[in-house]
């Protein structure tokens, strides 16, 4: 009998973590699911890992930045599997930086994105986009290692 189990894609995809000096989170609130989350987005075809976290960022919020460190490469099922609006599921390969902004300008944001705000690790929005559990622990680690889970 044929397994009728849903396909899987998967895509390697980036995820940047942005501080400002008060150590406040940078979120983006996403038209598309209507939630909060970190800049993030897919490799395009041709591009090194550090190449897409820029230049998501930079289509995202229009903000120009500088790569501080890996802190982790995400791929358990569990936490990196989303099922899209129109169905799809995908896991991604996600690796996590962290970033400091260089120069840019947030009125070049991308259309799609709602608002673009800073949040207290303590006081981050209630409809987030579910990350990884540890996301932003590791983010917080001073570990040099990066992490893989």
């Amino acid at each position: 009998m044929m397994n009728k189990k849903k396909q899987v894609f998967m895509y390697p995809a980036v995820a940047v973590i942005i501080f400002d000096d008060q150590k406040r989170i940078l979120l983006q609130k996403r038209a598309d699911v209507g939630l909060w989350t970190i800049p993030a987005g897919h490799l395009e075809p041709g591009e090194t890992v550090e190449e897409a976290a820029i230049r998501e960022v930079y289509q995202d919020t229009g903000l120009i930045i500088n790569l501080h460190r890996l802190i982790g490469v995400y791929s358990d099922p569990e936490s990196q599997t989303f099922e899209y609006p129109d169905g799809r599921l995908v896991q991604f390969v996600t690796s996590y930086f962290e970033a400091e902004i260089t120069g840019g300008t947030t009125d070049k944001k991308d259309p799609s994105l709602i608002e673009l705000s800073y949040f207290a690790p303590n006081r981050l929005p209630h409809d987030l986009l579910p990350m990884h559990p540890r996301w932003l622990v590791d983010a917080f680690s001073d570990r040099r290692e990066a992490f893989i889970r």
